[in-house]
């Protein structure tokens, strides 16, 4: 553990030891030690309450993917629990950002969101900010927070944020920065208070980490090794969604399709879903991400009888070259890539298959985007994100050969307009069909329309009103517009 400036001090560690006797590392006691720093939390907010006349406002700002966002629902579930009002104005009493270094502009965005939060607190002497995350679990981040970002209060990373509660009653009583950051864990602790952003969805967690190694990615490196949650609990939880009016769950991981491996009684991703759908109540099972070399054909069998799994797979490419790949050390070659593509269509005609590509890797030349396009025309893919490569310092890719910049933004602009153009078939081809749509909000644009999404994750916008939101609706889908329908319920 890499302590900061400020830890939590023996009197805190005391009072832990009083509500939890027994040191051992399970979960049940970690639960019990962090309830009563979130009762000594609440101490500190009606303190403050009655000292200011209302209450304390929290801001979480999330940046990156999916897991990130649901560490978000834990964080503000917590915040909320011991008496904050959840606001999404900065100029807060409590600001918190959860970040992501998938790349560098992440980063940078962060830095620069902290310039402005300086100013706040030079008003506001007491306001606290905290920073949480996977840019925290890298040491030339923290060095450079305790150097040039001084006025932070507290900072902690992927591994120990169920601790949140602890290191928010720590930021309360000590005076400086708190930076608690753990290296790696093989511990999960779930159960603690969370306030979902949609009440009639939910992401849940099923393992975290990962054991790939991808030459460009620095995830292995903050989120750590591989480990699977119990089946039991995960399907605790989500019985207990599904009664709280939850009818879609998305699993998440960092490679869902290696879950179980490490589990004392292994069960395969493809068996844990199995039983995910027995669940009464529930109506849709989303997961991400998959990895193509871990995809099986039990998979796609489950998939292909499934009558709740959405008929939606995310299935990263990053490159169509066999030598790139190789050199990302993603582990398969293009051939196979292709020939899991065409067998997943071949068993799953209406499965949505939507990718990542990313251009511009150390040593990729002409040739190498050339066969990332034949993939991308062979596959025809509904969606996909495109990205530039980014330099992640402490990983391999970091020390290859880098393309220049002008190449790179040349060849991703050639590949881009190839997405483009045989995504927008492919979405088109349900134009005129009636399909079932999760509403999910009001338009932004139009408060006369309703946003659905639809089982292969395509949105279509249509007339309703608020009294939809969190109904499967037949749709019908009039007007195919690139990415999106237009459409009416029937």
């Amino acid at each position: 553990m890499m302590k900061g400036d400020f830890m939590t001090n023996s009197t805190i560690r005391d009072m832990a030891k009083s509500t939890n006797q027994n040191q051992s590392e399970n979960a049940a006691d970690e639960l019990a030690r962090q309830q009563f720093f979130m009762e000594r939390c609440c101490e500190y907010v009606n303190a403050f309450k009655e000292r200011m006349g209302r209450l304390p406002r929290a801001c979480v700002t999330t940046f990156g993917c999916q897991m990130n966002a649901r560490d978000s629902e834990k964080l503000i579930g917590i915040l909320r629990h011991v008496g904050y009002e959840i606001t999404e104005d900065e100029n807060a009493d409590f600001v918190l950002y959860n970040t992501c270094t998938v790349r560098d502009n992440a980063n940078q965005k962060v830095y620069g969101r902290l310039g402005e939060l300086k100013g706040y607190k030079r008003k506001n002497p007491e306001m606290k900010i905290a920073l949480c995350g996977c840019m925290m679990q890298e040491p030339t981040v923290i060095e450079k927070i305790r150097t040039s970002y001084g006025f932070v209060d507290l900072v902690f990373g992927t591994h120990n944020l169920f601790r949140f509660a602890e290191l928010l009653y720590t930021s309360f009583t000590q005076n400086g920065m708190v930076i608690d950051i753990w290296k790696d864990t093989d511990r999960i602790v779930e159960d603690l208070p969370v306030e979902r952003k949609y009440p009639f969805k939910s992401g849940i967690n099923i393992m975290f980490g990962c054991n790939n190694f991808c030459t460009y990615c620095i995830v292995p490196y903050v989120r750590g090794r591989e480990r699977s949650r119990e089946p039991k609990d995960i399907l605790r939880e989500i019985e207990r969604l599904v009664a709280d009016g939850v009818v879609e769950v998305m699993l998440l991981g960092q490679n869902v399709n290696s879950y179980g491996k490490n589990l004392a009684q292994p069960m395969t991703f493809a068996q844990l879903l199995q039983e995910v759908e027995k669940i009464e109540g529930l109506r849709r099972i989303r997961f991400m991400t998959s990895h193509p070399k871990d995809l099986s054909d039990e998979l796609i069998q489950v998939m292909k009888e499934s009558k709740k799994i959405c008929r939606h797979l995310h299935l990263p490419l990053q490159a169509g070259s066999t030598r790139i790949l190789r050199d990302m050390n993603r582990r398969y070659t293009k051939e196979q890539y292709l020939a899991l593509a065409e067998k997943i269509r071949r068993e799953i005609p209406d499965m949505a298959l939507t990718t990542d590509i990313m251009v511009g890797f150390p040593g990729e030349t002409e040739a190498d985007v050339e066969e990332t396009i034949d993939v991308i025309r062979k596959v025809q893919y509904d969606n996909a994100f495109t990205f530039i490569y980014s330099r992640r310092t402490g990983t391999p890719a970091a020390q290859m050969e880098q393309v220049p910049e002008d190449v790179v933004k040349r060849n991703f602009d050639k590949v881009l307009k190839t997405v483009q153009d045989t995504a927008r078939e492919r979405v088109a081809r349900y134009q005129g069909q009636v399909m079932d749509a999760l509403v999910e909000e009001i338009n932004e644009s139009d408060p006369t329309l309703v946003t659905g999404r639809l089982s292969n994750n395509t949105l279509v916008h249509f007339p309703g009103d608020a009294s939809l939101i969190g109904q499967i609706v037949a749709v019908s889908l009039d007007e195919c517009h690139g990415f999106y329908y237009m459409g009416h319920s029937v």
